[in-house]
């Protein structure tokens, strides 16, 4: 009979302790299916969708002018930021390539991610690479999922 019980009590603290860990993996693969979500719509040139996938408030650091965005439209007006600086550089079919996330941490409703990306895009017609760079991003678990609540885009 104290076999038993003693099984039955270590079974259940094995499932107390280890299912908080598959639902950690969980998170990083849902963090990271959102990322590539808005990664896929900015690729097909669908800012609405790319914006959609930003929290607000949102805060984001770039490598062209003004640099820094910060509020409840920060997504929208860097995305209206992008289109003039790409019209007036010449710059079109820009695309981002994810590498492996260096970095995909979960704390609760929070997440931190680093990424290696590449940016290939013509300018003025000319095919352009930009490789190693970094893409770092916070996210937030809300009702609808995760959605970006920060980035910051680090050229090489």
């Amino acid at each position: 009979m104290i076999n038993r019980v003693v099984i039955v009590a270590f079974t259940a603290l094995l499932m107390f302790v280890c299912v908080p860990g598959k639902g950690a993996a969980s998170d990083k693969s849902d963090v990271k299916a959102a990322i590539d979500h808005a990664v896929a719509a900015f690729n097909r040139g669908d800012m609405k969708t790319w914006v959609a996938a930003c929290a607000s408030p949102a805060s984001i650091i770039d490598d062209f002018p003004p640099h820094e965005w910060q509020g409840p439209t920060a997504c929208a007006d860097w995305a209206s930021a992008f289109a003039a600086y790409s019209k007036k550089s010449g710059i079109t079919a820009g695309t981002v390539t994810l590498g492996t996330p260096w970095h995909i941490v979960v704390t609760g409703a929070r997440a931190y991610v680093v990424c290696p990306v590449t940016f290939t895009y013509k300018q003025n017609g000319r095919p352009m690479k930009e490789s190693g760079s970094v893409f770092t991003l916070a996210l937030m678990k809300a009702a609808a999922g995760w959605a970006i609540a920060g980035w910051a885009w680090a050229q090489h």
